[in-house]
């Protein structure tokens, strides 16, 4: 067992067996997915949530021993490895701590200190330090040196002064006191740069924005970020109200950690004033930087666990099902793109027709449209819904006025992220006979027949639920997002007949290159009849097989098994069963009150156990079962299409888009989302937005303020709101803004005056706080 696997457990309150299993079976290249649902009896029934935590703690637990390693190897090659700092560094659990003790015997640039070293002002650096009784004129005067350029003590002390700071801004112990201190105390300071307040616009609530940094909620902080990124902020660690021109609290640790405090000795003084240019130059820019830093990385963490669970959402999404559907990609001077995919999702049409401005062929692309619906029986009309969304929406339920024969339902989808499959690789591979546009609207009819086989297709950073996704580590981002991929994938089970390579590409064992050998293969070959083919597929081994086997359904294949979610190492379970009770395979799938009554105690062996094998008999009762819920549509209100028609107190119904932290974006069909806050979801308090709705969610909201200059749109979901009492809150809430950045104006402009003033000596404010 362990170290790393010791602490794992620890962390999940798991027992160490279950960790080593689990590592063992990682490192072997199982996916998540199939030691969750395969490999529960080696787990001890770590469920997918458990898995994927331990997974992200052993890579960086892994990462932080491997960096342990360069390190110590580092120190020992330079000769300065002790027992002490050997310890220290074996027993760290952050990469920051470890980074804190390898800073001094890190490779680095030529400093100032280290020249001064060379010149030999080290003594003079040390004397000074541990004699505070020395007079540091006169002591500096032993160490003029011309040849290095030391003429004079005023540079003799300034180099013994370079090698003390760099002394104690490298103390590691010192480190973490300041990094914690100003963790609880700091606040990130944001500011308009001067002359930008027209281009910063967007960032206006950030003009002058103070708040306690270990506060900071994670979107206010990336939109700060992102407003320094884009040269519009100036943003600061800094400490309340403190003038600028004392020592400050930081310089103070400074001096109470290596002894140094005003005792009116001859290097008092001097030594004091180290602390504060240690402070001041060193410390408080490497603090700065490793906050920011934690606050980033939080944020940013917490923006990819909002953008995860949308998509894992959107994913998961009702699909209509496997229907005749017509995909319609909206647009105005371009006219409508018009695509007709059958059931299976196959194309059997395509054209563009124009029913709306500049060229108002109305009529005759009711014809058309009408005449599609009749000669290839659709039953859903996909709508895109971006540019000219509602009014191709207006024309679809005109049309079905018109042509009452017509049964085919109209739905709004989502289209984020078509255009960018549409001009694609894979698109043009998947289909190179059709124009750009065509494929755009082929995508957003497959969107509605299966979310999920058509999301899988599309970058997943580019399907639009999530924020900030370019501001965050993209590395991180696309790990978090691919595994959220193919937990819904192998959640779901995937047809082996139908599927796309890029969809095959995610079931747990494959990847692109196995993936496009099956579909070559199921052309050259046909369809699949039973699992065991898929050993002959190229480069697709027994370990491949294993991991996907189970994910992977055959609809009318030779064995009932296949179109289940049995693995194909249990069929002799289901055999035994079968065998016991003289029954067949055929008869035993969904014969419900059958298999409640099976004692799944009696066919466990050493190889299945009990879970496993309850698994397999709920299996039999509902194979290959749908997680995904059932398929329902918003109805978007007529006359309501943009966002000027909207007016307060107005009761919509729409669809939530996404889910942040401070509330969910709304589509009431007005091109622009609408921000029900988290304190209007619900009447109750509110503290996690997804715990209440998840992005797909059809809800009814009330328009509460709209700011069509700034596309703003607020709402709530507590349909008794009153859109004025909001107003009324609002601005309450803006004067209380006003006054807390009164008060802070008023506190710097007493700072100012402060300044103004005689200080107080440098040795004195230490005193007088040390004393305290």
């Amino acid at each position: 067992m362990s170290l790393i696997e010791q602490k794992i457990a620890n962390e999940l309150n798991v027992h160490e067996r279950q960790v080593a299993a689990t590592v063992a079976l990682l490192d072997e290249g199982a996916t998540v997915p199939f030691i969750s649902r395969y490999r529960k009896e080696v787990t001890g029934g770590l469920d997918d949530t458990q898995l994927r935590n331990l997974e992200e703690r052993l890579r960086y637990l892994r990462e932080l021993d491997d960096r342990r390693g360069t390190i110590l190897a580092s120190i020992e090659e330079q000769g300065k490895l002790t027992d002490a700092l050997k310890k220290d560094i074996l027993t760290c659990e952050t990469k920051t701590e470890l980074e804190d003790l390898y800073l001094p015997y890190k490779k680095k640039r030529r400093t100032k200190g280290e020249i001064a070293k060379e010149a030999g002002l080290e003594p003079l650096a040390d004397a000074l330090l541990n004699d505070p009784m020395l007079n540091p004129e006169s002591e500096a005067a032993n160490y003029l040196n011309p040849e290095k350029e030391i003429n004079e003590t005023k540079a003799a002390l300034d180099g013994a002064r370079y090698i003390l700071m760099e002394r104690f801004a490298e103390e590691a112990s010192l480190l973490k006191t300041l990094r914690d201190y100003m963790w609880r105390h700091g606040e990130m300071q944001s500011r308009v740069i001067a002359g930008k307040e027209r281009e910063a616009e967007k960032f206006r609530d950030y003009f002058e924005h103070d708040e306690l940094i270990s506060k900071v909620p994670s979107h206010r902080a990336l939109a700060m970020f992102r407003g320094r990124n884009e040269g519009f902020l100036q943003v600061s660690l800094v400490m309340p109200d403190e003038d600028p021109r004392a020592a400050g609290v930081g310089a103070l640790m400074v001096a109470e950690q290596f002894g140094i405090e005003d005792q009116q000795r001859p290097g008092d003084k001097w030594l004091l004033d180290v602390c504060r240019w240690t402070w001041r130059i060193k410390l408080l820019t490497h603090i700065e930087t490793d906050l920011f830093g934690r606050v980033r990385e939080e944020a940013e963490q917490s923006a990819i666990d909002v953008f995860a669970k949308n998509l894992k959402d959107l994913l998961l999404a009702a699909p209509a099902g496997p229907k005749a559907t017509i995909g319609l990609d909206p647009g105005l001077r371009t006219g409508v793109k018009v695509a007709v995919v059958d059931a299976t999702g196959k194309v059997l049409d395509h054209c563009a027709i124009y029913p709306t401005a500049p060229q108002n062929k109305t009529v005759e692309s009711e014809q058309i449209l009408a005449a599609l619906c009749a000669k290839y029986n659709v039953e859903l009309i996909a709508i895109g819904n971006g540019t000219a969304s509602r009014e191709t929406e207006r024309f679809v339920k005109d049309m079905i006025k018109k042509y009452p024969q017509i049964k085919a339902q109209p739905v709004v989808v989502n289209e984020s992220g078509a255009s960018i499959y549409s001009a694609s690789e894979y698109a043009a591979k998947e289909y190179p006979d059709l124009d750009v546009t065509i494929r755009g609207a082929v995508s957003i009819a497959h969107r509605l027949q299966d979310p999920l086989a058509e999301l899988v297709k599309i970058d997943p950073k580019s399907i639009g639920v999530g924020q900030y996704q370019h501001d965050v580590s993209q590395v991180a981002l696309a790990r978090q997002l691919d595994s959220v991929v193919e937990d819904c994938v192998n959640g779901v089970g995937v047809d082996l007949n139908t599927a796309s390579a890029p969809l095959l590409a995610r079931v747990s064992g494959l990847n692109q290159t196995i993936a496009s050998n099956i579909v070559a293969f199921r052309d050259a070959n046909g369809a699949f009849v039973e699992r065991k083919q898929l050993k002959d597929v190229p480069r697709l081994g027994p370990k491949a097989f294993e991991q996907a086997a189970g994910f992977l359904r055959i609809m009318n294949g030779k064995n009932p098994l296949d179109r289940s979610g049995v693995h194909p190492e249990a069929y002799s379970v289901v055999k035994r069963i079968v065998e016991t009770h003289q029954k067949a395979v055929s008869d035993v799938i969904g014969d419900t009150a059958f298999l409640k009554a099976v004692n799944a105690a009696d066919f466990t062996d050493d190889t299945f156990g009990l879970p496993t094998v309850t698994d397999i008999i709920k299996e039999l009762d509902k194979p290959g079962r749908d997680p995904r819920p059932e398929f329902k549509t918003a109805t978007f209100q007529d006359g309501v299409e943009k966002i000027g028609d909207l007016r307060p107190n107005m009761t919509l119904e729409g669809v939530v888009t996404n889910v942040t932290h401070f509330g969910a974006f709304v589509d009431v069909g007005v091109h622009q989302d609408g921000l029900v806050h988290i304190s209007a979801l619900s009447h109750t308090f509110v503290e996690d937005p997804s715990k209440v709705v998840k992005a797909g969610d059809i809800v009814k909201v009330k328009v509460m303020d709209v700011d069509p200059e700034r596309k703003r749109i607020a709402l709530s979901m507590r349909l008794d709101d009153d859109a004025s009492e909001h107003e009324q809150a609002g601005a309450n809430r803006s004067g209380q803004r006003q006054q807390n950045n009164g008060s802070r104006a008023k506190a710097r402009s007493n700072q100012q005056q402060q300044k103004q003033a005689p200080a107080n000596t440098l040795g004195s404010l230490f005193d007088q706080v040390l004393k305290k």
